[in-house]
């Protein structure tokens, strides 16, 4: 049975690309209203002037840098003072940095920091109360990035690795309550991310569409009884399952070569 949305508001962040406007397209589908969060007004103005026409909801857009402290707070007191109530919060937003990590910018690495792991605990906490009287859905983007660790890719592995494990936590603590939480774990997906990151280096496995995720993170949902986290697609479930029989120092190497370091090249026969 559908995940039912419908008459409820759903806030996305990220919302104005990729994954964030296909969650907001899919949920407008499903007769939801809609709170749209990124920093582009622009992007965001068109996707609702688009939901609005195809499925008569109403879409509220809000621009707000995410990657800023205290952003939770103020994005209530936004909402409050147009009296929205959250009944659904979808954690999209987030970012990708690829290279040696002594040669990374500091200030680029902690931003990284900021929007994926604190903004996402802080939007979490924040409209947690509401998301369980509403009894909705929490979701938070992982990745498959978040089974083993990601030379190369070191901060924004170590991220996603914080998302999944808070996500699967939340979903135990959240048990009888109603509200269904989830973590999406995609692998490579044809959005921007790679344009952010400035480099394909990173993709590892075949590409995904942001359509085939969602309809994974929809289909998870959708579930009598939703699991604590989804892989999307069967070759990148594969692999995440084959992190579980090696050894961590493999695991690190491997990934490593995969993702295009060459040190890691040698260091898997020494």
């Amino acid at each position: 049975m559908p995940f039912d949305v419908s008459g409820t508001t759903v806030l996305i962040t990220g919302a104005s690309a990729g994954l964030g406007a296909e969650f907001a397209r899919r949920f407008a589908g499903r007769g939801a209203d809609l709170v749209l969060v990124a920093r582009r007004a622009d992007r965001l103005e068109q996707l609702a002037a688009e939901l609005r026409a195809a499925h008569h909801v109403s879409v509220t857009v809000l621009p707000f840098d995410l990657a800023t402290p205290g952003v939770g707070e103020r994005l209530r007191g936004e909402l409050t003072a147009r009296d929205i109530r959250v009944g659904s919060l979808i954690n999209n937003a987030g970012f990708g940095t690829h290279g040696d990590f002594a040669s990374a910018d500091l200030e680029r690495l902690t931003s990284e920091i900021q929007l994926n792991v604190t903004t996402l605990v802080e939007l979490s906490h924040t409209f947690l109360p509401d998301l369980i009287r509403g009894r909705g859905a929490l979701v938070n983007v992982a990745s498959t990035a978040a089974f083993q660790p990601t030379p190369g890719m070191a901060v924004y592995g170590a991220t996603k690795a914080f998302v999944l494990n808070f996500t699967e936590a939340l979903w135990a603590e959240a048990r009888g309550t109603g509200l269904t939480v989830l973590a999406v774990c995609p692998g490579p997906t044809r959005t921007e991310f790679f344009d952010v990151v400035g480099s394909e280096d990173a993709a590892v496995g075949r590409m995904q569409t942001a359509d085939q995720v969602v309809t994974t993170a929809l289909r998870a949902l959708d579930r009598r009884s939703t699991p604590p986290s989804v892989v999307s697609g069967l070759m990148n479930w594969v692999s995440s399952v084959s992190t579980r029989f090696a050894t961590r120092r493999i695991g690190a190497l491997a990934s490593g070569r995969l993702l295009g370091d060459v040190r890691m090249r040698t260091s898997l026969t020494k």
